[in-house]
């Protein structure tokens, strides 16, 4: 597979998922971004436009060891925690998850899993 054929696919598979999702004040876009290094998180009002809240692994001062996460997948699971923080200090409770062209696999699972478990519903 070319590299133009890889993009266009996960151009595609983008365009895919946020065609069903919006987010509003009170049920916010959780859109994820990985690169191969690092993982960043955003609360996003499509609305107005604007980024309520944001979380990337580059916040995180000290991994908690976690028993079946290592490495990356224990950072991911990190920042979902954290923007679960950040989006209840600011009310929020219920988000609409946005994985983009990401499988719903890894890091991104790790991320979602972090998330709820600090009480964030989607």
């Amino acid at each position: 597979m070319s590299i133009k054929n890889k993009k266009q696919k996960m151009e595609r598979r983008r365009k895919r998922v946020r065609a069903k999702i919006v987010g509003s004040v009170e049920k916010p876009r959780l859109c994820v971004f990985r690169s191969n290094q690092h993982i960043y998180a955003q609360l996003i009002d499509d609305q107005s436009g604007k980024t309520l809240a944001s979380a990337r692994d580059l916040d995180i001062k000290d991994v908690k060891s976690k028993s079946d996460l290592s490495g990356k997948k224990a950072k991911s699971f990190s920042v979902g925690e954290l923007i679960a923080e950040k989006a209840m200090k600011l009310k929020i409770e219920k988000v609409i998850f946005d994985r983009g062209c990401y499988k719903y696999h890894g890091r991104v699972k790790a991320l979602a899993e972090g998330a709820r478990s600090k009480g964030l519903v989607f």
